[in-house]
């Protein structure tokens, strides 16, 4: 499909998030450029001019709008805020309060509000989920639950215990076989993310703007009777070590553990979706004749959306019959831009 004036205006318009990274709008009467998904006042088409890059808006003489902040990844992680979750990953037992944000230049209604915008809860609730998380690692290696409590910044065991079943339901002593989804959010070139291990593997790997992501963390806590907590695990590390790898051209595949529950069929689909060579491309009715299922195109198509893993498990790689880009569900633009990327560095070596 040709992106055309017309085109991209109608959605600026509707504010389309699936163009967001195709196009900037530009308002030759303001001099402001903007994100398709800007929320200001639209202009009207004849005092509009689109650009693919927000490069190329400011070497023509625009300034990046207020309101919508073109030049910010979207949904990246502030730089004090992300000192603010390292800090307290290493220390889950820290306790930040209103005095200590101000300490780090921080205001503390805006830290509120973002974590209430990303996070769905407040920065203090936040770290209440953190420490308990992390007391609960303690617990199933076997540690005492009175010196954990104390431990995690909690002044009274009864507290903890409290905190504790508040979350879990049952009380630290009888928490054995309760199972944990630990969520981390990591940002990449083409935006935040929203990762997700259990003690297996990788089990979760999304861009947070996907539309169906509440759906796929409500599923995936059913399917595997857990509960999601934010909090650090084993996995994220080497996961965060790999995406950096893949970006800048390094990593061509991933060692990364992953967990991947699902269906015969559908684990079928998601192994051959691994197997597409880096760079390389595969139609719908391919990947269908790769896993010996000719007649199942449709059903390939519907397991490659559920899959849960994004990048690691390259459904990206995976194209319509006429070589259109179809269907994504970060974005058709970050689609287009993981091929370019790895065409790019497959040229190169």
């Amino acid at each position: 499909m040709e992106l055309t004036s017309d085109i991209m205006y109608q959605a600026s318009l509707e504010k389309d998030s699936s163009f967001e990274g195709i196009f900037i709008t530009a308002v030759k009467t303001t001099g402001i450029f903007c994100r398709p998904t800007c929320t200001a006042r639209k202009p009207k088409k004849e005092n509009v001019e689109f650009f693919k890059t927000t490069k190329e808006a400011i070497l023509s003489g625009y300034r990046p709008c207020k309101v919508c902040k073109p030049l910010e990844k979207r949904n990246e992680t502030p730089s004090q805020i992300q000192s603010l979750l390292d800090d307290l990953s290493n220390d889950p037992s820290l306790k930040f309060k209103d005095w200590d944000l101000v300490q780090r230049g921080l205001e503390p209604n805006q830290v509120r509000r973002w974590f209430l915008k990303n996070h769905q809860m407040t920065f203090q609730a936040y770290q209440r989920i953190f420490r308990i998380n992390s007391a609960f690692k303690k617990i199933q290696k076997g540690e005492q639950v009175t010196a954990i409590a104390f431990d995690s910044g909690y002044e009274s065991l009864s507290g903890f215990n409290d905190s504790f079943k508040a979350i879990f339901g049952v009380s630290p002593k009888n928490s054995k076989d309760k199972q944990v989804i630990d969520i981390k959010r990591i940002e990449t070139p083409l935006g935040t993310m929203i990762a997700g291990a259990s003690k297996e593997g990788i089990c979760l790997l999304e861009f947070t703007d996907r539309k169906m992501l509440e759906t796929e963390l409500k599923t995936l806590s059913k399917n595997q009777n857990a509960i999601l907590l934010l909090g650090e695990n084993g996995h994220f590390k080497e996961l965060e070590n790999q995406l950096s790898q893949y970006f800048e051209g390094k990593r061509k595949s991933f060692t990364v553990p992953l967990f991947t529950p699902g269906s015969d069929f559908q684990k079928k689909v998601w192994k051959a979706l691994q197997e597409i060579p880096f760079g390389d491309t595969k139609s719908y009715k391919a990947q269908a004749i790769a896993i010996g299922k000719p007649e199942s195109v449709r059903a390939v198509a519907n397991a490659n959306g559920m899959n849960r893993i994004a990048i690691l498990i390259p459904c990206h790689r995976v194209i319509g019959s006429d070589g259109n880009l179809t269907g994504y569900g970060g974005g058709i633009w970050r689609k287009k831009a993981l091929l370019e990327l790895e065409e790019k560095f497959k040229l190169l070596t």
